[in-house]
């Protein structure tokens, strides 16, 4: 809905339109993601949350020679499992076993008619899912609303993190605090209907990529893009809205130095990803969003942090240069 909406500034922000010609056609997907495949067979997490059925849609990818460790992807909310597909590659050609899940309300996993979202909630979801395959003190790694997922995940349940990953993490700020307006659920549900390709690659390039757009880009765009304008709209986009609400009104900026689980922050500096910068005042929006100086301040909050900063990178560095990321992520790994 970071795709399904990454857990970033919502994707009907107006921007300059990409410089790429000919955009391909738009393809419709279900409310599940219907009629798109990912890169690796799908499995699904059946079980009861708030007293509705559910399912969970994961990736579960084994190495060919297993050194023994998990690593489990969180993804952001303009994103989903299946655009981890390069890193499930790396990681499994490095020994990791891959678990890659949906969270409940993106990809193809359930979107409840009603559901009161929370990172406790999700934390507990996946929590119920890594028990249920046998996984025991994974490495979490999380990217953009993902981050704010592991950071919960590990302040809960310490002793089940190995270690956290954040790769461009969003929450490293409180946005209500800052000075930017809060919206009801139908506002941002209002907003979330109008999501379509253009809007979606117009912001991403603005905000995500630092102005650059290339054909990799792509694909994330034209997943998000038909799952908001496919049969299940209205579902989906009432879904985002929820977790666009769950995003801004519960930050994990504040508990960052109450995390003691060993972290390291991956962190793309031409990323501007702020929740709703575009509603706040110019004043206000001017100072959001500033990477460099969010990754050293959450560098120094957290107890056991490092930082490896991308200078020439934004918001996706694993998707943006996936060589220079897994490098730096392979060698995060190895001296946790």
């Amino acid at each position: 809905m970071k795709l399904l909406l990454s857990l970033a500034l919502t994707v009907s922000a107006i921007a300059a339109p990409p410089t790429s010609a000919s955009p391909p056609p738009e393809v419709l997907y279900g409310p599940e993601l219907e009629g798109f495949e990912y890169p690796f067979p799908v499995q699904r997490f059946a079980f009861t949350s708030q007293g509705v059925k559910l399912q969970m849609a994961y990736l579960d990818v084994a190495s060919a020679t297993p050194n023994g460790r998990t690593v489990v992807l969180l993804h952001g909310k303009n994103f989903t499992a299946a655009t981890w597909e390069r890193s499930i590659q790396v990681l499994t050609g490095a020994g990791y076993r891959v678990v890659a899940p949906d969270q409940i309300g993106f990809g193809k996993s359930t979107k409840p008619a009603h559901y009161q979202y929370s990172f406790q909630q999700l934390a507990h979801n996946t929590r119920a899912l890594l028990e249920a395959l046998g996984v025991q003190r994974p490495v979490l790694v999380g990217h953009s609303t993902g981050g704010m997922l592991a950071v919960r995940y590990a302040l809960m349940f310490p002793q089940q993190a190995a270690q956290v990953v954040l790769v461009n993490p969003i929450g490293l700020e409180d946005w209500k605090a800052e000075g930017v307006p809060s919206l009801t659920v139908d506002q941002w549900y209002q907003r979330e209907l109008g999501v379509t390709a253009p809007r979606i690659r117009a912001y991403e390039q603005a905000t995500y990529y630092g102005g650059q757009w290339r054909e990799e880009f792509e694909g994330p765009v034209r997943m998000l893009a038909g799952l908001f304008r496919g049969p299940g709209r209205e579902l989906v986009a009432w879904n985002s809205a929820l977790l666009y609400d769950m995003i801004y009104t519960q930050p994990v900026f504040h508990e960052l130095s109450q995390l003691q689980t060993p972290t390291l922050l991956l962190v793309g500096q031409l990323d501007t990803t702020a929740i709703g910068k575009d509603l706040a005042p110019p004043a206000v929006a001017a100072r959001l969003g500033h990477y460099p100086e969010l990754g050293r301040r959450a560098a120094k909050l957290i107890p056991h942090a490092r930082l490896v900063a991308f200078p020439t990178l934004g918001h996706a560095p694993q998707i943006q240069d996936p060589d220079a990321f897994h490098k730096a992520l392979l060698a995060g790994l190895a001296q946790p």
